[in-house]
């Protein structure tokens, strides 16, 4: 009994929502390669049986999150050495000592990434404040309240 309950787990999970074992190497097998060959190989399986595995729901879920959670890490990682590349530009844009060319940079650099910064932020505030006004609750003329008081 109980190696039939071993091999549908290897070949098939019971719920049907989650990977197998098979499964989970070949997803992190894909994320380490990149392709689809390589991954395959690295895991001894054939490219048409992972293949098939990429076509399952649950799979390319399982992707996704395992992607994004990756790309995520990525991101954290950047940011946490902005500090750092903040202070560098300030250094060189500040020291006298420096070319021309690497102080104007530092500065173009530094006013491109402030301006970005505040229109990304005017822009997701904008945003929030439409979303708002979608969820507020019409009268009989079909205006918003908010838009009803800035009318009068």
């Amino acid at each position: 009994m109980k190696v039939s309950a071993t091999k549908r787990t290897e070949k098939q999970s019971s719920d049907g929502n989650s990977l197998t074992m098979k499964q989970e190497r070949a997803l992190v097998a894909l994320l380490e390669h990149g392709t689809l060959e390589a991954a395959a190989e690295s895991v001894g399986i054939n490219k048409t049986t992972l293949w098939r595995m990429m076509q399952l729901e649950v799979f390319q879920d399982a992707f996704r999150a395992s992607r994004r959670q990756v790309i995520e890490t990525a991101i954290a990682k950047l940011q946490a050495g902005c500090a750092v590349a903040v202070g560098v530009l300030l250094e060189v844009a500040g020291d006298s000592a420096a070319p021309a060319s690497a102080r104007v940079s530092a500065a173009k650099t530094i006013l491109d990434q402030s301006f970005t910064a505040l229109e990304v932020s005017d822009t997701n505030e904008r945003i929030k404040r439409l979303e708002e006004l979608q969820h507020e609750p019409k009268t009989e003329t079909g205006a918003t309240r908010s838009t009803r008081s800035r009318a009068s």
